[in-house]
């Protein structure tokens, strides 16, 4: 049974992928901030879902990531779904976002790397975005994020080859998506449904 850990679970794609992994016959680790709806998503299976409440701004997380995995029994794929952006100029927010989508994705990816150098290889799959090809005018701090997560996964995969670590990565680059972090009543194009990445 393949078993997988979800970082950002909690809604968008990151909860879609959980469902899809359930139905499928995975063991899902599930972890995300809202303790609530991991333990809805825990609810829809619990025999194959284990929950952990993980804040990837925090010192700990890496730590509640490793004990995640140590229930789960293991990890073949690690995916990382976590993060946030701000369509106004504001420095606090702007400046959250590069702690969620720079330091807490540097932060998990990095634990999950090493995890599996020392197992043997897995998959780290990270959803990025199309917005890190090419900067969007309404989200700056979140563009340059995106771009410096496309970068790592290559520096990283690269890392892997050199150490022979048999880790793959996956980077996934989504357009616009419906998920609460666009639910702020604009128009988008080609707007898709999280049901539609599954492809």
């Amino acid at each position: 049974m393949k078993r997988i850990v979800i970082v950002g679970a909690t809604s968008g794609i990151g909860l879609e992928v959980a469902r899809l992994c359930i139905r499928a016959g995975w063991r899902v680790g599930a972890a995300g901030r809202r303790k609530e709806a991991l333990e809805a998503l825990r609810s829809e299976a619990p025999g194959q879902v284990e929950t952990e409440t993980i804040d990837i701004t925090r010192d700990d997380a890496p730590e509640r990531l490793a004990r995640l995995v140590e229930r789960l029994g293991g990890m073949e794929i690690y995916f990382h779904a976590s993060g946030s952006r701000n369509t106004a100029l504001r420095p606090d927010i702007e400046l959250n976002t590069l702690r969620t989508n720079g330091e807490g994705f540097v932060r998990m990816v990095t634990a999950a790397f090493g995890h599996f150098r020392s197992h043997g290889g897995g998959r780290i799959a990270v959803i990025s975005s199309i917005a890190g090809t090419k900067g969007l005018g309404s989200a700056p701090a979140y563009s340059a994020t995106k771009r410096m997560q496309n970068t790592y996964i290559d520096a990283l995969a690269q890392l892997s080859h050199m150490e022979n670590c048999g880790i793959r990565f996956t980077d996934i680059r989504p357009g616009f998506v419906s998920t609460d972090l666009l639910n702020d009543g604009k128009h988008y194009p080609l707007l898709m449904a999280p049901a539609a990445t599954r492809c």
